[in-house]
């Protein structure tokens, strides 16, 4: 490429390469989001040195009112670290000058920077669904920022078409032991709060991770919970094993009639939260290991009701311990307590990634440090999009479980038990959700 063009100009063509080569979409996108990164920082770096000389590149002094002495000297790379990964700039230099020129970015050696990032994830954001990237780029730092239109229009139309075939797909061959449900909240509607958007993933039974569904909704209720449920059952998904979700009643009212033959685990760290916060910081961490302690349990005990039994008199345990000195916390525990021993009837393996739901939490937050920066995303296909996004392509480094043959065994049996022939999620407008629902459930309370 010739020596003319600009460094930033190269990363314009970069961009556009890694969409016109037919890369995996959720690898492309991890890849723009790194390039425009950036091409944000070397285009204002470069804007800089034209403010200080006072002429664009190969721009004749004498043809600029503002021109100062002095001359382009080349680059020298630099590295910055952004939440993106560090990335390396082309760091202009000048030389005959009367005044020496640094930079008001990053200042003298500076490694870091976060006002730029936060307008390279505006951008970024932004351009998942209403195309103007290009215009975000602009009003930061002129018209040398931009992106070409064919690649936002690129990008944005081939996310909303990857979102909608995700979302409308055919669940029938998905078969769960586990499912993990969870919300988060967002800000896509003019003058209004933030809402929820609600998430489900699971294991299937080969141990392999699987991002089963998202969607929008008003409000995190039960109403809310069970549409998006029985969504999931007209699309063909099976009741899992088990669900694993936080105390929410309407989640846990609509799990109940809508996946009644699965048994369902309390997320321990959300329980551990809602303890901690009812006592004094000076006893915060003694309650807090004592908490953890009960489900600490020696390594030779195996799953089933008798590890159930050891954590269930450790929580009396601990109830005797802090019921006169922190009531409150106590009665917390003890509220809903059997949900919280559940993960212990599945296999030892298991164990500590099934007995909470902070998993997805922790993408969601990803998402959310994403959006943070520009207060509120244009819209609810929009936040849907970059919710997606940010899940899709975090779901393919997600850690599947290890199945060993004991541990199969003990879920086919416990499948045997719960379901018998697979169990459908009840379906909108059939006569027999109640009669199944009933029968499930009392499966479920015997083994549990």
């Amino acid at each position: 490429m010739s020596k003319r063009i600009s460094p930033a100009q190269r990363l314009q063509a970069e961009i556009d390469e890694v969409f016109a080569g037919g890369e995996d979409l959720s690898r492309a996108i991890e890849r723009v989001a790194q390039l425009g990164a950036q091409l944000l920082l070397q285009s204002a770096l470069e804007a800089e040195v034209t403010a200080f000389l006072g002429r664009d590149r190969y721009q004749r002094t004498a043809t600029s009112e503002d021109a100062r002495a002095g001359m382009r000297n080349g680059y020298c790379p630099t590295t910055v670290k952004t939440t993106a990964g560090p990335v390396t700039l082309a760091r202009p230099k000048v030389r005959g000058t009367t005044e020496r020129f640094a930079s008001q970015l990053f200042g003298k050696g500076v490694t870091k920077t976060n006002a730029l990032e936060s307008l390279v994830i505006a951008g970024f954001v932004r351009g998942l669904s209403t195309r103007d990237v290009e215009a975000t780029l602009i009003e930061a730092l002129g018209e040398q920022a931009t992106v070409s239109k064919s690649t936002v229009s690129r990008i944005c139309e081939e996310i909303k078409t990857q979102f909608d075939e995700w979302s409308a797909r055919r669940l029938d061959d998905v078969e769960l032991d586990y499912l993990f449900l969870d919300g988060s909240h967002f800000k896509y509607h003019a003058n209004a709060a933030a809402e929820p958007v609600l998430a489900a993933w699971g294991i299937d039974t080969d141990g392999k991770p699987v991002f089963v569904g998202l969607e929008a909704a008003g409000s995190e209720s039960g109403d809310a919970w069970e549409a998006f449920l029985t969504g999931l059952g007209e699309r063909g998904l099976a009741c899992p094993l088990l669900v694993i979700s936080d105390g929410a009643p309407g989640l846990i009212g609509a799990v109940e009639r809508t996946m009644g033959a699965a048994l369902r685990q309390r997320c321990l760290i959300h329980r551990a939260r809602n303890i901690v916060a009812k006592v004094s910081k000076n006893a915060q961490g003694d309650v807090k290991a004592d908490y953890w302690a009960i489900f600490d349990l020696p390594e030779d005990v195996g799953p089933g009701i008798d590890a159930v039994k050891l954590a269930q008199s450790r929580i009396d345990a601990f109830a005797k311990r802090w019921r006169d000195s922190y009531p409150a916390a106590v009665r917390a525990l003890l509220d809903d307590s059997e949900s919280l021993t559940v993960y212990l009837l599945f296999p030892r393996d298991h164990w500590t990634r099934t007995r909470h739901s902070n998993f997805i939490e922790r993408t969601f937050g990803e998402t959310r440090r994403r959006v943070k920066v520009i207060g509120r995303l244009p819209g609810e296909h929009s936040c849907l999009s970059l919710v997606w996004a940010v899940l899709d392509r975090a779901s393919a480094g997600w850690r599947g479980f290890t199945m060993t043959s004991t541990g199969l065994r003990l879920l086919a049996d416990l499948r045997r038990t719960l379901h018998g022939p697979p169990t459908q999620l009840p379906q909108l407008h059939s006569e027999n959700n109640t009669e199944t629902d009933g029968a499930s459930t009392d499966s479920a309370t015997a083994i549990a």
